[in-house]
């Protein structure tokens, strides 16, 4: 045997590499679930009397879409790229607000056990309506869609921010608050040292959840506020001309943004909290 032989045959495996294998599981699982979905969805669409067109039938009658994302025409005839930028702006705009609101709110409630007595109530009856039901007050009171729109974000987003703030300021060991009183820390040293590190993994589950709250609320809000340049005005718009295959394209895009955001939020909360308190 030479020395060759002797290194191939006692060398690994490439996928023997037990990080490899798991790397190619975490792809290749996925993948062959989709694969069978949609081989489902083409089957049913195929049967008698379905009404709704097939994976293939999707992709031929929105193939100019697929190719061409970044079209402009002016007003709102624009590419599924433009419309979703456009959304996502909207986004980011109602949840920052809502952001920073919650956590100030989140906190002052979790400190004070008279004012999170009487707020509750309020939170609880607020935090119950959905979305859509905000959208014609808040068309309203602010007589313009853009305004309206990121109300209904923000007023969507903002309650789970608040409550899991307040939770992990409630939930703060009273060993550290014994100690904060023992060395009379200010207040300025006991929020940034103890109080915000201590309730971050409660804050960024409710950052995490009121993301794709938003996100949906911004769809909802889009299709009933009209001649605004948006995923949810696209998917109006072509559900008043009858083109069930761009509903359905677009769909796929909304479903792979909020996958998008929701894995954006794991990554910074990875990189801000530390290794024992991540979940």
């Amino acid at each position: 045997m030479t020395i060759a032989q002797r290194r191939a045959t006692t060398s690994p495996s490439f996928l023997s590499n037990p990080k490899v294998r798991e790397r190619l599981d975490d792809i290749l699982t996925p993948l062959v679930t989709i694969l069978i979905l949609l081989a489902l969805w083409q089957l049913f669409s195929s049967l008698p009397g379905a009404t709704l067109p097939g994976p293939i039938q999707v992709v031929q009658d929105t193939w100019t879409l697929i190719l061409y994302p970044f079209y402009d025409r002016g007003g709102t005839d624009k590419g599924l790229f433009w419309q979703v930028f456009a959304s996502l702006q909207r986004v980011a705009i109602g949840y920052s607000i809502a952001a920073v609101v919650g956590i100030a709110m989140g906190i002052v409630v979790g400190l004070n056990k008279r004012v999170a007595k009487g707020l509750d109530p309020v939170f609880q009856i607020l935090r119950t309506v959905p979305p859509l039901a905000w959208v014609p007050i808040s068309l309203a009171a602010l007589q313009q869609n853009q305004p309206a729109a990121l109300f209904v974000i923000f007023i969507t987003a903002v309650w789970p921010i608040l409550i899991n703030t307040a939770v992990g300021v409630r939930q703060i060991p009273q060993d550290y608050n014994n100690v904060a009183q023992v060395l009379r820390l200010p207040r300025k040293e006991y929020f940034f040292k103890i109080l915000f590190p201590a309730a971050l993994p409660y804050i960024f589950t409710g950052l995490r959840i009121a993301i794709g709250l938003a996100w949906l609320a911004i769809i909802a809000a889009e299709i009933v506020m009209s001649g605004i340049v948006g995923i949810g005005f696209f998917i109006w718009n072509a559900y008043q001309n009858g083109q069930v295959s761009e509903i359905i394209l677009a769909l796929v895009y909304i479903g792979l943004v909020g996958w998008g955001l929701d894995k954006l939020m794991v990554y910074i909360q990875n990189r801000i909290l530390p290794q024992s308190q991540r979940q």
